[in-house]
């Protein structure tokens, strides 16, 4: 974030010169060192049905029916959390064929609004937002490898957290080895997920067909366990927000899709409908075979369910909800490291973690912060405190993002737009928006409070990092020998563009 940004390019494209030619590697040829285009529309939707689903709908159906306060509520803050996901994720596939660059939110904002919203959107993002979430879901699947081991009690924390950083580990050296690499391991299990999914509401289904649906007859569903309350509803749909998060992390990648203006739409059209009605059917499976008071005792729900229902072979669920997380820190480090990699790009991160290996063409320095910004997030204790902060945070950035959506409408009329939705479709999204941060806002202050000044931390920084242009020679320096410790390190260059790849944002002409 240093402001003497020619001094630093400079010193790093020498460097990247000298790479370049020791490795026989030529920006005119094939070979350019560029990110790849590698994902299509199977491993796009790949990536948002991974990100989707991985510990939330394990985690969340709790939170839910303990904050809705009843089984026939929670079940409707479940569709109706998929349907406000459907229609922003109809106004982020605007906005990423209309501003084709990866970064998402990021990206739209700072495009938008400028470098200090989109910076402050960034800072959140990597400080908090995503090693927490990353660490979240790290946790729910050491926790699920090692129930059977444990099953009277919770497994040791040393246990869970070296598993954890194990995993996170590993996850990392694989994407920085290879992008294909990466994508095959989240079309492989993202497969895998949805059949663990699809296991617990075919036994569910089975479950209802004998008449086990106490819990759902209608007078039994709308009995309240306790006083439902506006603020409380208000936190139940951001506990449902936490399952749905990641529905718009395919816009992260926009420039390693094939064909995006086509691919991007298609994918979050197939995806969001698809997760709404599994995770709807996930949960009235629960409750075929769990009274509320079990499901809100239940400190694993998916292992509690395979241990009333599947017998001998209850050891089949925490396999598969570990799986399913497993395929979810990989689409999380995947998607995540390139929002780093886009705020380098922009001159708001170290030009550092805008570099990729120079064979590979993977960001190694943005999966490094992002692998250890989740393991000091392990290592600081219960992380399931902060689920509220990040879904707050995850909100806010939505809003702002949808926004800008309206105001560039406004802003730039003629801009060039391949879909243009209906503006009754942002609207309806900031609506809701504003009614349910405003309720979060009055029942949990110090929550949502934390999240803003978390997000409000990023100020100062900005002003320092970013905008002081002329920083004395010394700090200068120590960043120029940093950007070359780092490149001789990770052997990364800056990627070489292709000017026939680069889309700009045009005007229709006058007629």
């Amino acid at each position: 974030m240093d402001g003497t940004e020619t001094n630093r390019r400079n010193c790093a494209k020498t460097e990247q010169q000298k790479m370049l030619d020791s490795g026989g590697n030529q920006s005119g040829s094939k070979d350019r060192v560029t990110l790849k285009k590698e994902i299509g529309l199977l491993s796009a939707c790949a990536i948002i049905i991974g990100n989707i689903i991985g510990s939330g709908i394990f985690i969340s159906p709790k939170g839910v029916l303990d904050h809705a306060g009843s089984v026939g509520f929670s079940l409707i803050v479940w569709v109706l959390g998929g349907g406000i996901c459907a229609l922003g994720s109809l106004c982020y596939a605007e906005l990423g064929v209309t501003i084709p660059k990866s970064g998402g939110d990021y990206s739209y904002v700072t495009e938008i609004f400028g470098g200090l919203v989109g910076f402050l959107l960034l800072w959140s993002a990597v400080l908090i937002m995503y090693p927490t979430t990353l660490a979240v879901i790290a946790l729910t699947f050491s926790n699920y490898v090692l129930q059977p081991a444990f099953p009277d009690c919770l497994p040791p924390y040393i246990a869970t957290r070296l598993l954890s950083t194990t995993c996170v580990l590993f996850l990392t050296w694989v994407n920085c080895s290879s992008v294909r690499w990466g994508t095959r391991i989240q079309d492989i299990f993202t497969v895998g997920k949805l059949l663990a999914l699809v296991l617990i509401i075919i036994v569910g289904m089975i479950q209802i067909a004998k008449g086990h649906y106490d819990a759902l007859e209608p007078q039994t569903a709308f009995e309240f366990i306790k006083d439902p309350s506006v603020g409380q509803i208000a936190l139940a749909f951001l506990q449902a927000s936490f399952a749905y998060s990641g529905w718009n992390f395919l816009n992260y990648v926009t420039e390693e899709v094939v064909e995006p203006r086509k691919n991007l739409p298609r994918a979050i059209y197939i995806s969001i409908p698809l997760v709404t009605l599994v995770y709807t059917l996930t949960n009235i499976a629960y409750f075929s075979s769990m009274s509320p008071q079990e499901l809100l005792e239940s400190n694993a729900v998916a292992v509690t369910f395979g241990e009333k229902l599947l017998g001998v072979f209850s050891w089949v669920m925490p396999i598969s909800v570990a799986l399913s997380t497993f395929g979810g820190i990989n689409g999380y480090l995947f998607t995540s490291s390139r929002l780093c990699f886009s705020g380098a790009r922009e001159g708001h991160l170290p030009y550092l973690l805008a570099m990729i290996h120079l064979k590979s063409c993977t960001p190694i320095p943005a999966l490094l912060v992002c692998c250890t910004a989740t393991i000091l997030i392990l290592c600081i204790g219960d992380t399931h405190n902060l689920i509220n902060y990040v879904s707050f945070i995850n909100y806010l950035s939505y809003g702002v993002t949808i926004a800008g959506l309206l105001y560039y409408r406004w802003k730039k009329p003629r801009l060039v737009r391949p879909i243009k939705v209906n503006l009754l479709v942002p609207c309806s999204y900031l609506v809701f928006w504003a009614v349910l941060l405003g309720f979060s806002l009055y029942s949990e202050p110090v929550v949502c409070g934390m999240g803003l000044v978390i997000m409000l931390t990023g100020v100062p920084i900005y002003f320092i990092g970013v905008q002081w242009k002329n920083k004395p020679h010394w700090i200068s320096s120590a960043v120029e020998r940093v950007t070359y410790l780092g490149q001789k390190l990770c052997y990364v260059v800056f990627p070489q563009d292709d000017p026939s790849e680069i889309q700009p944002l045009t005007e229709k002409s006058e007629l």
